[in-house]
C-alpha cells in the first residue's frame, strides 16, 4: 500500500490562483481616534467609499471618531433613540395596576402549589 501513495499538495497549503491580470481598487487609509483612551485605529477603505464618522475602538470598545486634518469630526447624537426595553414594551400593553394584579394572582397560585406540596 505504501508504494501506491497519492502525491500532491496539502489542502490549504498554497493557493492555485495567481494575481496576474488582477486590478485592485485604489485604497485610502482613515484614522479613528478613541474618545476614551485616545487609541488610534487606522482602517483601509476603497478610495470611492464614504468612510463612517465613528468606529469601535479596538482597545477599549468605546466610540472612536474619524480624524479630519488636525481634529476629529463632530458627531450629532441628538437624533439617536434609546433602545426599547422589555419593560417599556410591557408598559405599552398593561398598566401598573394590571401588572400588580397579575403578580398577586401568580404569587397566590405558587403559594397554593407550595402549600399542597408541603402537606403531602
Amino acid at each position: 500500500m505504501a508504494d501506491r501513495s497519492l502525491r500532491g499538495i496539502r489542502l490549504g497549503a498554497s493557493s492555485l490562483q495567481s494575481e496576474e491580470g488582477v486590478v485592485f481598487h485604489d485604497r485610502v487609509n482613515h484614522t479613528y481616534v478613541c474618545s476614551r483612551c485616545a487609541h488610534e485605529t487606522v482602517m483601509t477603505f476603497a478610495a470611492d467609499a464614504e468612510a463612517p464618522e465613528t468606529w469601535e475602538c479596538r482597545a477599549c470598545g468605546a466610540e472612536a471618531l474619524l480624524r479630519v486634518g488636525e481634529g476629529v469630526v463632530e458627531v450629532d447624537h441628538s437624533g439617536d433613540k434609546a433602545a426599547r426595553t422589555h419593560w417599556d414594551m410591557l408598559l405599552e400593553r398593561r398598566t401598573i395596576p394590571e401588572l400588580e394584579e397579575l403578580l398577586e394572582e401568580r404569587l397566590a397560585m405558587l403559594r397554593e402549589r407550595r402549600g399542597s406540596r408541603l402537606s403531602a
